[in-house]
């Protein structure tokens, strides 16, 4: 395998250091790295110097490093997925957003909208075939992409035989906004905004990734404090969303005194990320080079006040999940996705770790607060709904004792100065943070005046779609729900 450049979580490199391989090598070295557990972070095609390339962005956990090269493309591309299946939903985008055809893919089709006419127009998502089964006995369901309550759209098409599940088939596109696009039309003030709503529910999670990104290239130095502040609400973030999960687990099991009771503690958690900068979702608290809201030690105090006692709510209302045997019955061996499968197409966060595999950026790739705050990471064995549900509520216990660790060393956080400095020319960064749902990724591209080039940006969801799919194989159909909100993945996130 050729060596080639590694760079750290968020640092930047000079494009021209990047190693462009012929085809056959770069099959033959990304397999290698897959193979020697690494992770495919990001995989695009970039138009530059007038060819177009396949960029991959592998993360090495075992040296804290991310591995970037890449490969010209033509009109056909042989498919990476036979040999490395982490790659089969990128290869997909890229045949959707360039027309590129790839031989040797096994189920080439758009994941978000259907393209004609060379990628010049487009028809509405759903408006596509979908795999079959055929046999006696043999049944279709189509569920959405209309749901009840607040569902996002999103369609799911089962091949059942009887109430067996034989194979799932999911269709997103629904909630595409062409955010990626917009990256590079508006000006920097803009695509902050752009990126707290690219997932909603991840705001904190996309907005420090961005952030990373433009300190990098802007050589922004960024204050402790505002680090820890970071982190805080981070952490805050994963304990709202984990929070609201284990709750609608417990609902979709008629597991009502915890269903009733986190959707409460929920809105308790949300509402100590507006004390610190006035939005539920952390919107505005972030900026290149730290944070815009001041955190003094009276604040502090505030949040550790209100911190205490969502601590004792929490352990009092999911506390009887774990001593009720009916619930915890209903979750045990219920949409398993194994160590093997898991591993083959990359799932992140805590339905990855839930199936064995020990991955958190916050732990591989450090970055702010996590430098000297690294988490204790909890490992499931089975890969079921139990371990989804129980992964989320060990982190929810070590997100309450890292939070009053930030918070203990933050000495008035202040708000971050506007910059003007230009950005680093001819160069890539890559951002890794650790969302709730697990690896956030972000690339940015500078042309030769520093401007960008190119912007790519890959939810944890874009990598955990197809272990829903996965989970149901053989799963009684009235599974879906609790199965589907163990993952709990997001729509918009995923169509960017």
């Amino acid at each position: 395998m050729k060596k080639h450049v590694k760079s750290k979580n968020a640092a930047v490199v000079k494009f021209a250091d990047i190693q462009i391989v012929d085809n056959q090598q770069f099959r033959k070295d990304l397999a290698a790295l897959i193979a020697d557990n690494c992770r495919l972070s990001a995989l695009f095609l970039l138009p530059r110097s007038g060819q177009n390339l396949i960029l991959a962005a592998v993360s090495d956990d075992s040296d804290a490093t991310i591995q970037l090269f890449a490969t010209p493309c033509q009109k056909e591309f042989a498919s990476l997925t036979p040999d490395v299946p982490q790659a089969h939903w990128f290869e997909r985008e890229i045949n959707e957003l360039h027309g590129i055809e790839m031989p040797g893919h096994p189920w080439l089709k758009p994941i978000r909208f259907v393209p004609k006419d060379n990628g010049k127009s487009e028809v509405l998502p759903g408006v596509t075939n979908y795999f079959e089964v055929s046999g006696e006995e043999i049944h279709e369901v189509a569920v959405g992409p209309v749901h009840a309550g607040v569902i996002e759209p999103g369609h799911f098409r089962f091949q059942c035989h009887g109430e067996k599940v034989l194979h799932l088939e999911i269709e997103l596109g629904y909630q595409h906004r062409g955010i990626e696009r917009a990256l590079l039309r508006s000006q920097p003030h803009q695509n902050l905004r752009l990126i707290e709503v690219a997932a909603g529910d991840s705001t904190i999670a996309h907005t420090t990734a961005h952030a990373m990104l433009l300190e990098s290239l802007h050589c922004l130095k960024t204050d402790k404090n505002a680090e820890l502040v970071r982190g805080v609400a981070l952490e805050l973030e994963r304990m709202a969303n984990h929070t609201g999960d284990l709750g609608a687990l417990a609902g979709d099991v008629g597991f009502l005194p915890t269903a009733s009771y986190c959707g409460r503690i929920r809105g308790d958690i949300l509402n100590t990320t507006a004390v610190i900068c006035g939005n539920r979702f952390g919107r505005g608290l972030i900026r290149p080079g730290g944070v815009s809201y001041t955190v003094d030690k009276a604040l502090v105090a505030t949040l550790l006040e209100r911190l205490a006692l969502i601590e004792a709510d929490l352990k009092s209302a999911i506390g009887l999940i774990w001593s009720t045997p009916s619930v915890v019955a209903r979750f045990e061996e219920t949409g398993n996705v194994s160590k093997e499968d898991a591993l083959a197409i990359g799932l992140v966060g805590p339905a990855g770790r839930a199936s064995g595999l020990p991955v958190d950026i916050r732990c591989s790739h450090p970055f702010g607060a996590y430098k000297q705050h690294k988490p204790e990471l909890p490992v499931g064995r089975n890969g079921d709904v139990f371990w989804r549900a129980r992964i989320r509520w060990l982190e929810l216990k070590e997100s309450v004792r890292l939070i009053r660790a930030m918070l203990a060393e933050i000495d008035n956080a202040v708000v971050a100065p506007a910059y003007s400095s230009p950005a680093a020319a001819d160069s890539i960064a890559v951002a890794l943070t650790e969302g709730w749902r697990g690896e956030v990724c972000h690339v940015a591209v500078t042309d030769k005046s520093g401007g960008l080039a190119a912007y790519k940006v890959i939810d944890p969801s874009f990598h955990n779609w197809y272990g829903l799919a996965l989970a149901l194989r053989n799963q009684e159909i009235s599974d879906f729900p609790l199965c589907n909100k163990s993952f709990n993945l997001s729509y918009c996130g995923h169509d960017l």
